[in-house]
């Protein structure tokens, strides 16, 4: 059977058995801010197995795209060394929402691998969680398993977990036999673990929830959560050894192979060194290569974009570990977005995402490698430098100072830095790189810790709240929850800061880009403050409050009334912003789609995913169209519709957002509907008046624009009358001359720079005159000048040490200026002296004592800030160094 063969019989099984078939969420999980991807089939039912969120069914199955590269769950560096390590993978899954358990669970899964699948009873083990005796005996009585096939094991390898927290359960494995003595087979070989017994499918009896704490509580319902990796029972079925081997990969390799000129042998995953054996570093690249080009793909066609942190790192490091592998074979032009091509059409039928977004997936991985291919370049002729000067040290190790500058500075990723160097026979102090980060990831931890919504998720006990703000603006209700930040209380005494939750309310929690409505919650005892409201999972609000007067108790009947006023604001923002996707689809292309927003009473923005700048003329054009729809004055119809339904009426869904089975459906107009679940205004004449006011790139492929709408789009313009108006009366000049009169300005300028930086060099050139005569000569002949110059910029001083090295010859230079308080620091070093002294180095010793941290090349080097008093101690200090 082909893998899409199997993907398609596991989902008509259990459809046949009344499972809803379900489609992939993205790999991006909707509302969930304790997960970085989607690792597991489950993910997108969380709050189903919870009880916080109803489905109108009670079974379900799915084929669900899973990344694990972060977290508990990492396989990144095993990836291409071992025959069935992936980031990116499918988990084929069948699931019970408090319907049936451990029976029929084992029933279905047997029937499937004996009856469908068809694979060999006498191969086939079971593990169970050791103090799990009914699922011991349902194996055997439900199946017609082997007797003695039944293990024990222990928590670690019996009892899953989503992450720290979560829903959780003890849990059986089914395991199949890959070797060739099938009679021989034996408990204790299986206990071995060396991959002779591999695991295919694990069914897990979700009974408990995990708090932050670690303790588990029983969920509502007993239920069932089965995962079986697509590529592992795709081997096992076609009798490969390797889940690179399976007829889905192997495309992908091909591919690979045909590029480089290659061939994959892939026969050995035993660990060797890939620099010795090439053939096994061939074969390592086309894995990597292979996985990595699947992973990149679907994360681009759900909407992630390479970036310098969170999820957009993730992808940029994937990014450049093809890059690196693909160097192994000899592909040093951009390569990768040629193979994922290939991903597409592998994969495009099961995630139709891919084939929409296939040319935006090819755009930004050329886009990346080519700017990765730069930095590579750099990065190697530093390193190869920097291990130069190890071995000239007869030091067996590089400081891992030099690998967190090659990460921090270029980009330059960590495996490629040990590779390089155990090329050359020398090992990297990882000790030393783990300190250098600890700082930055302190504030990443710091930044994660503070985000309101996990917060709120570890402090609320999730419950139902009914909103009614789409048709009320005040609205009276019970007070069924009341929080701080470290969990439940009774009684919110004044002055404290709490969370309520009510039955109903009509305050919009924050979602779908619109934030949080304000206002205020009265009571016979108590006056609060509602300073935001957030959504704690699907269906819980959450009114964050400031106790101003009394004491709010839990139970007490309240009156929630939202800042109206503020409301209407945000309505005529976000149905701006529908008509803004409307307008830039028209003028830019079907190809933009919505890739982010945020509404607010003051501002929209919106991001979307565009290749290059917006033109002044096609933001006029955009803005045009914006204001004749509000001039239209069309009807804004809401609807609530099935959510099959409402796609094929046309409706635009963003890909990866979670919708229940019914969603509200927009309408403006004749041309713009989408799906939404946000507050809106009644018609579009409401909203105005519409503006832009920046757009810009905020990462590869997506741009922003902040607009907004109403009031505040006049208030916008009217600061534009005004500054022209002032610009007007100080240049002297009418508004229609003001082209002309500053063209002629800039010319001026422009001459009189000229001028200024003529005069500049003249004058610097004079003073490295001077200072030739205070340098001094070593017993080697190397010339040394450590001195202080007055007002002069770091780039006026580059342009003074680049004179002095000309004029000294082989020189070490100490160049230092005092700027509002700050002191300026450079050290250079000709090449030819590079090998013994190094500019880096000598600036981080002055560096000790002016209290200030910089770097650099071997030639050249810079720091700022530290003590100006300490600056002729530092100078000092340079000579002394160099003097030995």
């Amino acid at each position: 059977m082909k893998t899409e063969e199997i993907r398609t019989a596991y989902l008509q099984y259990f459809a046949s058995h009344g499972h809803s078939i379900q489609p992939s969420s993205s790999l991006i999980p909707a509302g969930d801010p304790t997960l970085l991807f989607v690792n597991a089939g489950m993910v997108q039912f969380k709050d189903v197995f919870l009880g916080t969120e109803k489905r109108p069914y009670n079974r379900a199955t799915t084929c669900q795209k899973s990344l694990r590269i972060a977290g508990k769950h990492n396989d990144l560096e095993n990836v291409g060394r071992t025959a069935r390590h992936h980031t990116f993978f499918e988990m084929l899954g069948n699931f019970s929402f408090g319907d049936y358990f451990k029976k029929e669970a084992i029933r279905f899964a047997w029937e499937f691998i004996t009856d469908v699948l068809k694979l060999q009873k006498d191969r086939l083990w079971i593990t169970v969680f050791e103090e799990d005796d009914e699922a011991e005996k349902l194996w055997y009585s439900e199946t017609d398993l082997l007797k003695g096939r039944v293990l024990r094991c222990g928590k670690e390898d019996n009892f899953w977990a989503m992450g720290e927290t979560g829903p959780c359960g003890p849990c059986t494995e089914i395991h199949y036999y890959l070797g060739d003595n099938v009679e021989g087979q034996s408990e204790a070989e299986f206990r071995i673990g060396d991959g002779t017994y591999i695991e295919i499918w694990n069914l897990v009896f979700m009974q408990y929830n995990r708090n932050p704490k670690g303790e588990l509580t029983p969920l509502p319902k007993p239920s069932v959560d089965t995962g079986m990796g697509l590529e592992r029972v795709a081997a096992v079925k076609q009798g490969v050894r390797s889940n690179y081997d399976i007829d889905l990969l192997r495309r992908i390799i091909a591919v690979a192979e045909s590029l480089s000129g290659k061939t994959y042998d892939g026969r050995d995953y035993t660990a060797r060194d890939p620099e010795k054996d090439k053939q096994y570093g061939y074969d390592v690249a086309m894995r990597v290569i292979a996985d990595h080009s699947r992973s990149a793909a679907m994360l681009i066609s759900d909407g992630v974009n390479p970036s310098s942190d969170g999820r957009g790192y993730v992808l940029r490091r994937l990014i450049r570990r093809a890059c690196r592998h693909g160097r192994v074979l000899g592909l040093k032009k951009p390569f990768l977005y040629e193979v994922s091509k290939e991903v597409v059409a592998a994969m495009g039928t099961a995630y139709p995402e891919l084939i929409e977004n296939q040319q935006k997936i090819e755009k930004i991985l050329k886009g990346e490698e080519e700017k990765f291919l730069q930095t590579l370049d750099t990065g190697i002729e530093v390193l190869n430098k920097e291990i130069a000067l190890v071995q000239e040290r007869s030091s067996k190790v590089l400081p891992g100072s030099v690998a967190f500058l090659l990460h921090d500075t270029y980009g330059f990723p960590l495996d490629l830095t040990e590779d390089l160097s155990r090329h050359y026979g020398l090992t990297l102090d990882l000790d030393g790189f783990t300190q250098a980060m600890e700082e930055q990831r302190e504030r990443s931890r710091t930044a994660r810790a503070s985000d309101t919504e996990l917060v709120l998720q570890r402090a609320v006990k999730p419950v139902p709240t009914r909103f009614v703000g789409y048709e009320f603006e005040e609205y009276e209700s019970q007070v069924i929850g009341l929080f701080d930040s470290s969990g439940e209380l009774k009684v919110g005494k004044e002055g404290s800061e709490v969370i309520v939750l009510t039955e109903e309310t009509p305050f919009y929690g924050e979602s779908g880009g619109q934030v949080g409505d304000t206002g205020r919650i009265t009571s016979n005892s108590a006056t609060l403050d509602v300073i935001d409201t957030q959504k704690v999972g699907q269906e819980t609000i959450a009114h964050i409050c400031r106790v101003i007067d009394g004491e709010v108790k839990l139970g007490e009947r309240v009156r929630l009334s939202i800042d109206a006023t503020r409301r209407q604001k945000i309505r005529v923002n976000h149905s701006a912003t529908h008509l803004l996707h409307l307008a830039l689809r028209e003028v830019l292309g079907d190809h933009v789609k919505q890739a982010g927003s945020r509404v607010s009473e003051n501002l929209l923005r919106f991001d979307f995913s565009h290749f290059e700048p917006i033109s002044d003329t096609q933001t006029e054009e955009i803005e045009l169209i914006v204001n004749q729809q509000i001039q239209a004055n069309a009807d804004i119809v809401t609807q609530l519709m099935d959510l099959e339904e409402a796609k094929r009426s046309g409706a635009m869904a963003l890909f990866g957002e979670k919708y229940g089975a019914k969603v509200r459906v927009v309408h403006i107009g004749g041309k713009s509907k989408e799906l939404c679940g946000g507050t809106h205004a009644k018609r579009s004449g409401d909203l105005g008046l519409f503006t832009i006011l920046s757009e810009g790139s905020i990462s590869s492929g997506v741009r922003r624009i902040e607009a907004t709408s109403g009031l505040a789009a006049f208030q916008a313009i009217q600061k534009k009358k005004e500054l022209l108006s002032t610009i007007s009366a100080m240049l002297k000049t009418p508004e229609r001359d003001l082209s002309e009169k500053v063209e002629k300005l800039l010319e001026q300028q422009k001459e009189m720079e000229k001028e200024v930086q003529r005069l500049g060099q003249s004058a610097r050139k004079k003073a490295s005159g001077d200072l030739l005569e205070k340098a001094i000569t070593l017993s080697d002949g190397t010339k040394v000048l450590a001195t202080k110059m007055e007002n002069v910029d770091s780039k006026q001083l580059r342009e003074v040490a680049d004179d002095l090295r000309n004029r000294l010859g082989n020189s070490c230079l100490a160049l230092a200026s005092v700027s509002e308080g700050k002191v300026v620091l450079l050290t250079a070093v000709s090449e030819s002296l590079t090998k013994k002294y190094h500019a880096g180095q000598l600036i981080q010793e002055m560096g000790k004592i002016l209290g200030t941290r910089g770097g650099g090349k071997a030639d050249l080097a810079q720091a700022g800030g530290g003590d100006p008093n300490k600056l002729d101690e530092a100078l000092s200090r340079f000579e002394e160094v160099l003097r030995g």
